[in-house]
């Protein structure tokens, strides 16, 4: 391909990603006023991101089927079923878990966390729902940021500065959470950048899903952390953390914390470990077999002929068959 088709497929890519961001903005308020206009406000976070999800699946795959000529879309958008998914996506859960709990540990050696537990038989129920809650936030923001859009933007810039452009966006959406600031702005950089290396190395959403769930969801309903400056996310554990700005990150909770920041950057190379097998699945170049093909019998033949001359085929051997012999007769007894 010469480089004035290079060029205008990768404008062509870049126009795409701006549709899809576009288009993202314009899905986020659609399922906003739809799920007010729907539920009771107690229910209104969760068909919220349950609409959220549909819009963007629903918009990003026409996009790729129309603009793209994508056979399998959603497949496309990073949503493969394929053998193994689920040990992926469980491989990104452990993960997410195990980050949450390498920032709880020193905020409870060197802070503390002051935990309330209720056990009212309908906070069992709501602990089901906001589960949900954090599996569809982490879908659709996987989605939005790793799914379409990103690939497209990858076609225009390539990994490497889509991944640091994503990140960027990533954190000026953050940004518009109240309560946000620097340590915030550079923790969401850094997990945006997690999150797309996982996705990299596997050309899927699952493990990045899984790391994003077990992030959120094992800080807000395993220890009531706050997430993001909201602290209401647990029916059932409330937690209070205690300590230095650097450990807790105040009101805005561990997402705005120097110790997240730093232990996302320690957890980058172990990321790149845990899914090297996948990345060699998925990523190794597939061997194509080239030149043309080659009789090396008849090579060799005619090499040996071209140095010793061609050689006569022996003549055939006559074999005679003798004539079987009767044998002879026994004598006649004498007549006396």
């Amino acid at each position: 391909m010469n480089e004035p088709v290079q060029r205008k497929e990768r404008m062509r890519a870049y126009f795409q990603f701006v549709a899809a961001v576009l288009y993202f903005f314009a899905a986020q308020g659609l399922a906003r006023h739809a799920a007010h206009g729907l539920v009771a406000e107690q229910w209104t976070p969760l068909v919220q991101q349950a609409m959220l999800v549909f819009l963007l699946l629903l918009g990003y795959g026409t996009m790729g089927y129309w603009l793209n000529r994508q056979s399998q879309p959603i497949r496309e958008q990073g949503l493969p079923f394929r053998t193994g998914w689920r040990g992926e996506a469980g491989l990104g859960l452990a993960f997410g878990w195990g980050l949450a709990v390498a920032c709880v540990l020193p905020l409870t050696v060197f802070g503390g966390i002051a935990v309330a537990i209720y056990t009212r038989p309908s906070a069992w129920g709501w602990l089901v729902a906001d589960a949900a809650f954090f599996a569809l936030v982490a879908l659709a923001e996987e989605i939005a940021f790793r799914g379409y859009a990103f690939q497209r933007f990858i076609a225009a810039v390539g990994p490497v500065g889509a991944s640091i452009g994503f990140g960027l966006y990533y954190a000026i959406v953050q940004s518009l959470r109240p309560g946000a600031d620097h340590p915030s702005l550079a923790v969401a950089f850094l997990f945006n950048l997690l999150l797309s290396v996982a996705y990299l190395r596997t050309r899927a959403l699952w493990v990045s899903w899984g790391v994003n769930f077990g992030w959120k969801a094992s800080r807000a309903l395993l220890f009531g952390l706050t997430i993001s400056g909201v602290n209401v996310h647990s029916p059932v554990v409330q937690g209070d953390a205690m300590g230095n700005f650097w450990l807790t990150g105040g009101g805005y909770g561990l997402d705005g914390s120097w110790l997240a920041f730093f232990l996302m950057l320690a957890a980058l190379p172990l990321l790149f470990r845990v899914t090297r097998d996948l990345d060699f699945r998925y990523n190794a170049p597939e061997l194509v077999p080239g030149g043309i093909p080659v009789d090396l019998d008849a090579l060799a033949k005619a090499q040996h002929e071209a140095a010793m001359g061609p050689s006569e085929p022996a003549q055939p051997t006559l074999v005679q068959i003798a004539p079987v012999t009767p044998p002879p007769p026994p004598p006649a007894p004498d007549a006396h």
